[in-house]
């Protein structure tokens, strides 16, 4: 347990949590609606600050980030927790199970040290906080994020991107890459599907970019919910306008947790959305959870030509030089290092 960041202190021993847009107002001995912040005699705490559910050594194109140090691995750490609600989460049974059990914590002891030294011991270019929102347990990531950049490895968030501006501040100094899920472009989606609102995603995902974090962003699509071309249009204008280098994932949906009444996501529907975010001017658009479409491979924008070479998570075949197209001298946006070439 660790005082929390980022909260004020209310009359009444109240307090308001400023981590992520909810802006949760807590009474005392009460939870923030992520169910891992508690109000303690008028002072916030984490209460997962130490205690980690998961841990695993990832390929980054695992998470998905395709053009951040592409061949590299992240360790990846998660405690339990969410601050939304998704019904299609793939990762309901530690997200949301704060909320079913209040005060219940579980996890593993392991604290920022050790996660960095398990993060050199497995070579990993980057810690990726990731599986649940890294949001909620803010005071960990940030502490981790800090000591790792002392010792040269990167960090990067896999995030719903509901975050407050203040946090998203807070962390950049220390944050070098993001993937933020665009789950939807309706408030509806948001509200009926996720427990969430729009608004605050996409000006995340400006923001992440003008503070000179790597931006990759997602899009898990779902049969009758999103999948409307006019919705998948005004996604890829949306991150167009913001940036034309920032990468479009564009993923099939598997029945899940609160959405097993839905088919898989129709292999057209993906092959349409690509279509659409090259229409719209993204340079870079890639088509997830179906290996071997081709479509997961990275081209040059200008010239065409096959750059990086995927099946799945594996790299075939990299031949980006200095960050740039060896056939045209074109600039590949990205973050690359040669060892991974």
């Amino acid at each position: 347990m660790k005082e929390a960041m980022l909260y004020e202190k209310l009359t009444n021993n109240k307090v308001k949590c400023n981590l992520c847009n909810h802006r949760c107002i807590i009474k005392d001995e009460n939870y923030g609606i992520c169910g891992v912040r508690q109000n303690r005699d008028g002072s916030l705490f984490s209460l997962v600050y130490d205690r980690i559910i998961a841990t695993h050594v990832d390929p980054i194109e695992k998470k998905p980030l395709f053009q951040f140090y592409p061949g590299s691995t992240a360790y990846s750490i998660a405690t339990v927790g969410c601050n939304l609600s998704c019904k299609h989460c793939q990762n309901f049974d530690i997200s949301q199970s704060p909320r079913e059990n209040r005060g219940h914590i579980v996890g593993n002891k392991m604290e920022p040290k050790e996660i960095v030294k398990e993060a050199e011991s497995a070579g990993c270019t980057s810690i990726a906080y990731t599986y649940t929102e890294p949001t909620i347990f803010f005071e960990l990531a940030y502490d981790t994020a800090k000591l790792a950049q002392t010792k040269g490895i990167k960090n990067v968030f896999v995030s719903n991107g509901f975050m407050t501006p203040e946090a998203l501040k807070e962390i950049s100094p220390f944050l070098d890459g993001i993937n933020i899920d665009l789950k939807a472009f309706t408030n509806r989606f948001y509200k009926e599907i996720c427990g969430g609102s729009l608004e605050p995603v996409l000006e995340n995902i400006k923001l992440a970019n003008e503070l000179g974090i790597w931006v990759e962003v997602t899009t898990l699509i779902i049969p009758t919910h999103n999948d409307n071309p006019e919705e998948l249009s005004r996604i890829a204008e949306f991150i167009a306008n913001t940036d034309k280098d920032i990468p479009w994932h564009i993923s099939q949906f598997y029945p899940t947790y609160k959405l097993t009444n839905l088919p898989r996501t129709p292999i057209e529907i993906l092959h349409k959305a690509r279509e659409i975010g090259l229409q719209a001017g993204l340079h870079y658009v890639y088509e997830g959870n179906v290996p071997g479409m081709c479509n997961e491979n990275t081209y040059c924008y200008n010239c065409g030509n096959l750059l990086i070479e995927r099946w799945g998570y594996s790299i075939l075949k990299n031949i980006i030089e200095d960050g740039h197209c060896p056939f045209c001298k074109s600039p590949i946006a990205g973050v690359y290092s040669r060892q991974f070439n």
